[in-house]
């Protein structure tokens, strides 16, 4: 247990659980501890959840008591404020980033699984079993093997290859990944695994389809993102312009 954990995250702990507020916050944790198990997957327990919402209040109050201090030494009022404001910012900020790491996963699932679903059919089509196009097609040496969908493809085959029932880790993966799409895509293939054949085909093309147009919808959400985030940066360098321009003529006007 590191220095943190021991001083900050432990009497915070205690301090929400003797005061009622966990029980109180349950729906809240409910809806953390989802976000957090899907980051981290089958080893984060609820109770890692209780230590992370204690570190991120515990770290909140630290940045408040330093800012009150702070302003206590310095005679300066506006440090005070300041050190509030960062004890209510800093632990909305870490678990707002948890939810945009979330939703940053599923993008990235929403983003290949089309591309999946697509050399999965060709596999089948080329009479490939379903658990060996499986495999194949979760294999990526094109940069893109840290993707979170091709990491739990490969958490499925080990289980798999490991003795455990295909219906089971397909079930598993749909759980991981926490994605509606990842669930119709499995719910397919566990409904067509008996039959196989051209009917897995047909059934795999009609999901494909809509995937597809998510996967658009997400890549033209990701350009909007993108192009929003260099508006800061280009006001500033605007600002610096006309500041450059303009002095001169101020000076000149002064003189």
């Amino acid at each position: 247990m590191g220095t943190a954990e021991r001083f900050v995250a432990l009497p915070f702990r205690y301090l929400l659980e003797q005061s009622g507020l966990f029980n109180r916050l349950q729906p809240f944790l409910a809806s953390l501890h989802g976000r957090l198990f899907i980051l981290n997957g089958r080893s984060w327990t609820v109770d890692a959840t209780s230590g992370f919402v204690a570190m991120s209040i515990g770290t909140g109050y630290a940045a408040a008591c330093s800012g009150a201090w702070l302003s206590v030494l310095s005679k300066e009022q506006t440090l005070l404020y300041i050190g509030m404001l960062l004890g209510i910012l800093l632990p909305a900020a870490k678990w707002r980033d948890t939810a945009a790491k979330v939703e940053r996963r599923k993008q990235d699932i929403l983003l290949l699984l089309p591309e999946v679903i697509s050399k999965l059919m060709l596999l089948l089509g080329a009479g490939e079993t379903l658990q060996r196009a499986l495999v194949r097609a979760g294999e990526r040496k094109d940069g893109k093997s840290g993707n979170p969908l091709f990491i739990e493809l490969s958490k499925v085959n080990e289980a798999v290859r490991n003795g455990e029932s295909f219906a089971a880790a397909m079930e598993t993966l749909s759980r991981r990944c926490g994605v509606q799409e990842v669930s119709l895509f499995t719910t397919t293939l566990l409904l067509n695994y008996r039959r196989g054949g051209d009917q897995l085909v047909l059934s795999l093309k009609e999901l494909s389809y809509s995937l597809w147009e998510k996967r658009k919808s997400v890549a033209r959400a990701r350009g909007e993102e993108a192009s929003s985030k260099l508006v800061f940066p280009l006001v500033g360098i605007f600002m610096v312009l006309m500041v450059l321009v303009a002095s001169p003529a101020i000076l000149m006007m002064r003189g």
